[in-house]
């Protein structure tokens, strides 16, 4: 690209020769992304993202100092950190009538989203569901993307009802009211230590009213993940979309292998996913998967007005550091760090008479809190800095059905958890367990 040719005569060759060779190998990695267009096997060094992400956001509009703007939205900012925390893409992504449409005033910050979408449905694709034909990278996080999907399954079926095999997490109900729609939960029962939800009653719950279904994989126990595959079934019998609420899903192998399940046997419309969670980005963007291409496009239609490119660079950023063989590596990690916390766990739990939950959950761990107060003892977890455990009496909400057996405490093992973190806060659990009565 640059005449470095025209060099020959300002040092020596064999100086500069070393030097473009250093230049070609710290380049290839943009080279075989624009030529292959997938995950790189090898994550990128930060060098080399900063390098590509400079490159794009200059070919931007407002990157032109020849230029004369006169009009309201010309790319201005502040300062350079403001700019930095966009990565550059001052002009966003998408046109106001779709999200995924090229903009005109933005050839890098539109050919970004393209790799963007390209490499996230590429990591679906790898990850777990082969059968996917297009992913988009929404620049909003994941209830707020769920209620946009609903809309669009709202405008296809002008249906106003949505059945909800029971999850009690207020983002989907949310999501559900935000898309002026009406939840029809189809209760949790309990089988043994688990919650899940008869697919029979949710068949029964599906009428000419129904706009969607929406399954549910990863959530805490006793809640189980949803019958997917039979929901699929469901839904190609009963002509209605279904929704794969797939948060934090893409980390783990066995979830994975059911969202395969249900795409192969049914029908499955979209397929969400946090960035966040599966990805580590900050909080701000999902990822919709889909075996219909049609149906995304449509999606991306509903989307109102233009769109941040800061979820969707974090997340652009995220794939190409990490790459397939890094992602890989740290799905192997959490399975076993699965197993590590349910052992430490139940060493715990047998010292003070309690006993682990048998509850089928490739992420997350639950022991019983028989006879103990769990609103004291999730308190006390936190002040001891215990983050993310969730400790439950029998009727709150979170629970997922009328009432369950026991209180109960629940630990993730989620992507990137240490060794360490298990440790530190199984121990801790074991200390507020002593002295909280």
């Amino acid at each position: 690209m640059l005449p470095f040719d025209k060099l020959k005569d300002t040092i020596p060759k064999s100086i500069l020769d070393r030097g473009l060779t250093v230049l070609g190998t710290e380049s290839r990695p943009i080279k075989l992304l624009f030529e292959q267009r997938r995950v790189p096997q090898e994550g990128w060094k930060d060098c080399q993202i900063e390098r590509f992400l400079n490159l794009l956001a200059t070919m931007d509009s407002d990157k032109d100092s020849k230029a004369a703007f006169v009009g309201e939205r010309e790319g201005r900012v502040v300062s350079s950190a403001v700019s930095k925390l966009a990565g550059g893409f001052h002009h966003g992504v998408g046109r106001s009538g779709d999200l995924t449409k090229a903009q005109p005033k933005a050839a890098g910050g539109s050919l970004m989203y393209f790799f963007a979408n390209i490499l996230a449905s590429d990591a679906m694709k790898r990850f777990g569901v082969p059968k996917i034909k297009k992913a988009v990278v929404f620049p909003m996080a994941t209830g707020m993307t769920l209620a946009l999907v609903l809309c669009a399954t709202r405008n296809l079926t002008r249906g106003k009802e949505v059945v909800y095999p029971q999850v009690d997490h207020k983002t989907p109900l949310k999501a559900i009211q935000l898309a002026g729609l009406q939840e029809r939960i189809v209760e949790g029962e309990i089988y043994g230590d688990a919650v899940n939800v008869p697919t029979e009653k949710i068949e029964e719950a599906v009428n000419e009213n129904t706009a969607a279904i929406i399954s549910t994989t990863t959530f805490f126990p006793p809640r189980e993940p949803d019958k997917i595959k039979d929901i699929a079934k469901i839904a190609q019998e009963k002509k209605v979309p279904h929704i794969i609420n797939n948060a934090f899903g893409v980390q783990s192998r066995e979830i994975m292998k059911l969202v395969r399940g249900a795409v192969d046997a049914g029908r499955v419309d979209a397929i969400i996913q946090s960035t966040d969670k599966n990805f580590f980005t900050p909080v701000g963007g999902a990822i919709v998967a889909s075996p219909n291409e049609e149906f995304l496009n449509h999606v991306s239609e509903t989307y109102a007005g233009r769109a941040t490119a800061a979820p969707v660079v974090q997340f652009l950023a995220a794939i190409l550091s990490i790459g397939s063989e890094g992602y890989e590596k740290l799905r192997t990690q959490q399975e076993e760090n699965r197993k590590f916390l349910e052992s430490s766990l139940k060493e715990v739990a047998e010292r003070h008479s309690q006993r682990i939950l048998n509850v089928y959950n490739p992420i997350s761990v639950a022991m019983t809190l028989e006879g103990r107060n769990a609103k004291k003892i999730g308190k006390a977890l936190y002040t001891a800095r215990v983050y993310g455990s969730k400790a439950l009496e029998k009727n709150d909400f979170g629970v997922c059905c009328p009432q369950y057996i026991s209180a109960y405490i629940n630990f993730d093992a989620s992507i990137g958890i240490q060794k360490n973190d298990i440790s530190l806060a199984t121990e801790r659990l074991d200390t507020v367990l002593k002295t909280v009565s």
